[in-house]
Parts: C-alpha cells; sequence; structure tokens
C-alpha cells in the first residue's frame, strides 16, 4: 500500500523547530500585551461572501486563491486567507464595537491555493494584530512602533519601513479615473491580468510583478498627487510620530496593498535577507471595512506578520534554535524499579514545577537508556536502580558538563537538583 503523501504547500512543524516558533510566538504576544492588545480566536472557516465584499473580487486572492467548498447545505465556505476580515465580522456579531474601542490580535493558520516557493505555502501562518475603533494616526505610529519593538526583541536589523497613504475612498475613486485613463493609452503593453482589472481595479496593475510592464508602471500618476486635504493632514502627523519615536522609513507611493479594503495609510516592512519574498509583515487602514460588512462606521487598522518568513529572518538574523529539550532524563533499570522511578518523578514534577523532567519508557538496558537520556538533551540524568530503591537513593549523573555522578538521599532531592539546574 502506498505512502499517503502530505498535501502540496502545506509543511509539517516538526519537533526540532517547533520549540523556535514557540519561542518566537512567546515573544509576538509578550510585546503587543504591553501595548494593551487581547488575543480574540476566530474560525478557520467563513462563509465566502465575508471574503468577496471585504478582500474584493477583482483581486488575485478572490479569484484565484482561496480554498472554497459547499458544505451539505449549500452553503459556501471558504478557508480563511487573511485574519482582517474575520475579525472584523467576529466584531459584529458580538457586539464588540459598539460604542467600544477593541484593541486585537489573533494567530494560526491562512490558506492560499498558491504556487508553493521558499516562505510561502498555500497553508501558511500569520500573527495579526487589529485596532478598531481608533481614527486619529496616533494608533497608525503606535502599531508601526510595536512592530520595531518586536524586531527588537528577536535582534532583527535588516528590516526597512516603506510608508504610503491612499486617501479616502473619494480621492481614490478621482485617481482610479486618472490611472484607468494612462493604462488605455498603452493596451498592447498591459499583460492579460492588467487588462482584466483595468476598469475593474487600476491600482492592482501597480502591484503586478511582470518586468515586462515595469516601465509602464514607473510612469504611472502617483497617488499621493491625489490625496484629499483631511488625508495629507492624517499622513503628515503619522510621518512626525514616527520621527518623534525615532522610526526610519521611506516613502513609497506605488505601495497600494493587495487588498481592496484599505484607505489612508499603508505600510510594509521588508528585508534583502529573504532573496525575492523580502515581505515579512504588512498593514494599513480600513476605515470603511466595518460598514461595508453590516456594521456601523468604525476606523480600524492593522497588520499580519508571516511568521514563516519571520522564523527564517530571525533565523539569518543570528537568532538561537530553542529546543524542548527535558532538563532531567530519569534512568530506571533493574527489578522491581519501575513503580517506585516513576513514583519519584512525579514528586520531582510536584516540587520542582519550573522543571521538565522526563521518564523513561519502553525499557531497557541501562546502557539504552543513559543513550537516550543523552539524546533528549536533558542537563540531568537521575538513575534510579535496585541499589538505590533499597538505599532510598538516586544517583545525580551531570550530562552536559564533565562531573562526577554523586548519590543523593530521596528526602535531600530537590534540593540538589535545584543547586545543579541554577548553575
Amino acid at each position: 500500500m502506498s505512502q499517503i503523501q502530505s498535501i502540496r504547500g502545506m509543511h509539517d512543524i516538526l519537533p526540532a523547530e517547533s520549540g523556535t516558533w514557540r519561542y518566537v510566538e512567546s515573544v509576538l504576544h509578550d510585546v503587543v500585551a504591553r501595548y494593551g492588545y487581547h488575543e480574540l480566536r476566530i474560525p478557520l472557516v467563513e462563509q465566502t461572501e465575508l471574503f468577496k465584499r471585504s478582500i474584493g473580487e477583482a483581486t488575485d486572492i478572490v479569484e484565484k486563491e482561496m480554498y472554497t467548498f459547499e458544505d451539505r447545505n449549500g452553503l459556501s465556505l471558504t478557508l480563511r486567507p487573511e485574519a482582517t476580515a474575520g475579525i472584523v465580522r467576529a466584531g459584529i456579531t458580538n457586539g464588540l464595537l459598539h460604542n467600544q474601542r477593541q484593541k486585537i490580535w489573533t494567530a494560526g493558520p491562512m490558506f492560499r491555493y498558491e504556487k508553493p516557493q521558499k516562505g510561502r505555502y498555500r497553508q501558511f501562518y500569520q500573527f495579526d494584530v487589529e485596532a478598531l475603533g481608533f481614527e486619529g494616526p496616533d494608533i497608525d505610529a503606535e502599531l508601526i512602533i510595536v512592530l520595531r519593538r518586536i524586531w527588537l526583541a528577536l535582534g532583527i536589523e535588516a528590516v526597512e519601513l516603506e510608508l504610503n497613504s491612499l486617501g479616502t475612498p473619494q480621492s481614490r475613486a478621482r485617481y482610479r479615473k486618472v490611472l484607468t485613463e494612462y493604462f488605455e493609452q498603452s493596451p498592447d503593453e498591459l499583460d492579460e491580468d492588467s487588462r482584466n482589472r483595468l476598469h475593474r481595479n487600476p491600482m492592482r496593475i501597480l502591484d503586478s510583478k511582470n518586468p515586462a510592464m515595469r516601465e509602464l508602471i514607473s510612469g504611472a500618476p502617483l497617488i499621493t498627487d491625489f490625496l484629499d486635504s483631511e488625508s495629507e493632514a492624517h499622513f503628515a502627523s503619522l510621518r512626525r510620530l514616527l520621527d518623534q519615536a525615532g522610526i526610519e522609513y521611506r516613502l513609497n507611493p506605488r505601495l497600494v496593498r493587495g487588498l481592496d479594503y484599505y484607505t489612508r495609510t499603508v505600510f510594509e516592512w521588508s528585508t534583502d535577507r529573504l532573496g525575492s519574498q523580502g515581505a515579512v509583515c504588512s498593514g494599513g487602514r480600513y476605515d470603511g471595512l466595518v460598514a461595508q460588512l453590516g456594521g456601523k462606521a468604525t476606523p480600524a487598522i492593522g497588520w499580519a506578520i508571516g511568521m514563516e518568513r519571520l522564523l527564517e529572518l530571525y533565523a539569518v538574523s543570528g537568532g538561537e534554535s530553542v529546543r524542548n529539550d527535558p532538563d532531567i532524563y530519569v534512568v530506571a533499570a533493574g527489578e522491581g524499579v519501575l513503580e517506585p522511578a516513576f513514583g519519584l518523578a512525579e514528586r520531582l514534577r510536584d516540587s520542582l514545577p519550573e522543571l521538565k523532567v522526563e521518564m523513561n519508557c519502553g525499557g531497557g538496558s541501562f546502557k539504552a537508556q543513559m543513550k537516550r537520556a543523552d539524546r533528549s538533551g536533558a542537563r540531568i540524568a537521575l538513575i534510579v536502580g535496585e541499589a538505590e530503591i533499597s538505599d532510598q537513593t538516586v544517583g545525580i549523573k551531570p550530562l552536559r558538563e564533565d562531573a562526577e555522578q554523586i548519590s543523593v538521599a530521596w528526602s535531600g532531592l530537590s534540593e540538589a537538583l535545584a543547586r545543579y539546574i541554577d548553575k
């Protein structure tokens, strides 16, 4: 019988990797908590209409990349391709936005049917932070500052911030008209995707990665020349706040982001350390999305980090791998020692709850168990044999330093281990 393989683009995170994942995730959790953000857990599956109405039907995500299916009642459902729409839906559904402001984070897998490549998967993980109900540029600045704090906590330096403003829907409508007219003058230079977007969402043409269109796109009108006065003032205030915080950035009037719901501030943190997949974190304002999904008009802004790319960037920035190794490995060799050794291990977990204690399971000779103890990564092997049971003692053998094994009475074991572990 043939083996069942994993689905293309959906990868396993192995035990050797999961310790580093947990460490990086814990840093993210801790940093956003310091700024007053709280966790919201949302479903993996939503009604397809949610993403069509929020992301936009003329986007690659909706047109080409969503995992969509009908349930047994004929309802069209989609595995979430991103988190913002689900967070907004949850806020509306649960009354979280009624005369309230929310600082939210969520994390977990997202799904897009893309061509798998380095740093890009069909099931990928994101860490997502959103602030709903805040209108001023101060929250824009705070969310960007939170990211700077994350880079510092992880020892990441090779990131650059790009910044732009898309204005209001009204100013964007004026810009889209001019942009459409510009691209209509060169129909033969547009690829098929761009021709399809020309009258539906011409701003998406600016996101094209087709090198043959680079010169045409570089000559397109700039959205910053069409900003309304309020958006200009908002953007100027944001830049002053970032300047005051000492955050460097580069203005990029071509940065439009890939989702239709963005308004005003948009930004992206990128790096040159990951090859062609340089974007690590992207975000922006979406002041009209809550009303678009049936709620009361509510200003909002957020960002999302791609976890696979962040883990890779953490590694190339010199971040150390983190293992989930036990502190202590209990070796039980001999007749009638397994039961008392199990009891001893449990008493240790009670008296020293901060330590990880692994019990040898599956039997084996003393030599075989010591090899397992060494491979486990534990710092100490506790040796329980027939003589130790008779004397009510246990052997302590350091595994990561050149030190002699000693024998300790059961009554003094916790104190002795604390001295070893604290070294």
